[in-house]
């Protein structure tokens, strides 16, 4: 199943010595990340907006991905970034990133977050009545957002109906805090819910409005999906898929839509369509905030791993490889989930061979450790040394849950850029 390859990757994939050079210098697994993709993605968020005539804003879910280079372009590119921590919150000033371009979200926020987000004019999304209550304390003017609990969920994140009147009748109109909107967050990728969602927080500012809060932003969240693969490839893998393709036990089939029709800012665009959302807006004059993380890092980077060991395996008759690299699975967060990381790795160098089934295990102790537990059909048999490049990574994969097992580094993020000779790499801030 071949993943969607951006074109300075698959400039990256074609040079015949760089690949091998960052890997001699780094001396390990590392991460590649290709910044200047991220500002393609936030500009095509920004075109959603604009051709809707809605007027709406970009917050980068930092969560996603740790980088610093992601961050910068954001900021060189007019988006905002959402944080979760002081240590997400300073990382975004020290790119660049305005205070008032912040969206300060996640649950119980410890009093120096609030204090900092506060004295820096973030946007704050209110989670508990207590949590404004702390705010209030701090006697600092704040802007505010109500997380809004969606009926029928049973998140443990947001403010249920009681909650959200009493955090509304906590708030004086004209006060230090400012009840600037409000926000939801929504699990899977359904756009029509989100949809319908947002229209219910236009009525909660129209109603805001005429207890006299500004009331003028609402935020819909992150989920919008990514496509890694082909419909047919997709198609295909969901209707034959067999227990027999992996090595040991199958994942679970709870898998990431790995395609998906209407991805990142299109996404966005259906969203904006139905049922009129985007007139509403508006006729109201109110702002749409979005916090996505794996779509604005659609294509941005990748994950590179030499091979160290190869060694051969028969199941009903048929022979394998079992490839152990010189990482671990959790530097490819989905397999940590339950699940896997299906896009197909690519064996570099290129060269000529017979198609081999291969699964790719971890340099650690643990049988559970595979970084592909599918037999994937790699188009000649690994060599150790060989380095194998999982695409299309940025979006969770590198960060979620990196850990130094075994007292092994992490892997470093290496910045790639294009220029018109030949690529440049460097190594990310947060890596040196």
């Amino acid at each position: 199943m071949p993943a969607y390859i951006d074109a300075v990757e698959q400039r990256l994939l074609d040079d015949p010595l760089l690949l091998g050079d960052i890997a001699e210098a780094v001396g390990g697994p590392f991460h590649v990340l290709f910044p200047e993709r991220v500002a393609v993605n936030v500009e095509a968020f920004q075109s959603a907006f604009t051709a809707a005539g809605v007027d709406g804003f970009v917050y980068f879910g930092k969560k996603a991905n740790k980088a610093a280079c992601v961050v910068r372009a954001c900021a060189e590119s007019g988006a905002g970034v959402d944080v979760a921590s002081t240590g997400e919150l300073v990382a975004a000033l020290a790119q660049g990133v305005r205070g008032e371009d912040l969206m300060v979200t996640g649950p119980a926020k410890s009093d120096d977050l609030l204090w900092l987000a506060a004295r820096h004019r973030a946007l704050i999304a209110i989670d508990a009545v207590d949590e404004l209550d702390r705010l209030a304390a701090l006697d600092l003017p704040a802007r505010i957002v109500l997380r809004v609990l969606p009926e029928g969920s049973t998140s443990r994140f947001g403010l249920d109906r009681r909650e959200f009147e009493q955090a509304i009748g906590a708030v004086t109109p004209g006060g230090p805090i400012s009840l600037s909107g409000f926000s939801f967050h929504l699990s899977g990728y359904d756009a029509t819910a989100r949809a319908e969602q947002a229209t219910a927080l236009v009525d909660h500012c129209l109603r805001a409005r005429s207890e006299g809060h500004p009331a003028d932003i609402i935020s819909i969240g992150g989920g919008f999906g990514v496509d890694y693969l082909d419909a047919d490839s997709w198609s295909r893998f969901r209707e034959m898929l067999s227990d027999s393709w992996f090595h040991g036990s199958a994942p679970a089939e709870d898998y990431y839509p790995y395609h998906f029709p209407s991805p990142g800012a299109d996404m966005l665009s259906v969203v904006l369509a139905h049922n009129g959302l985007a007139k509403r807006l508006r006729d109201n004059g109110i702002r749409l905030a979005v916090e996505p993380g794996r779509a604005l890092l659609d294509r941005a980077g990748s994950s590179v791993f030499r091979v160290q060991g190869v060694k051969t395996r028969t199941t009903q008759g048929h022979p394998y490889d079992i490839l152990t690299v010189d990482g671990t699975s959790l530097s490819l967060s989905e397999q940590w989930f339950a699940s896997e990381y299906l896009p197909d790795p690519v064996l570099w160098p290129q060269r000529p061979g017979a198609t081999t089934p291969s699964c790719v295990g971890a340099t650690t102790c643990l049988e559970s450790d595979l970084l592909s537990r599918r037999r994937i059909p790699l188009p000649r048999r690994a060599r150790v040394g060989d380095l194998l490049i999982y695409p299309n990574t940025a979006g969770y994969q590198m960060d979620s849950n990196e850990s130094p097992f075994h007292e092994l580094p992490l892997p470093p993020k290496v910045v790639l850029r294009e220029r018109a000779d030949r690529l440049c790499w460097t190594l990310d801030t947060t890596s040196r």
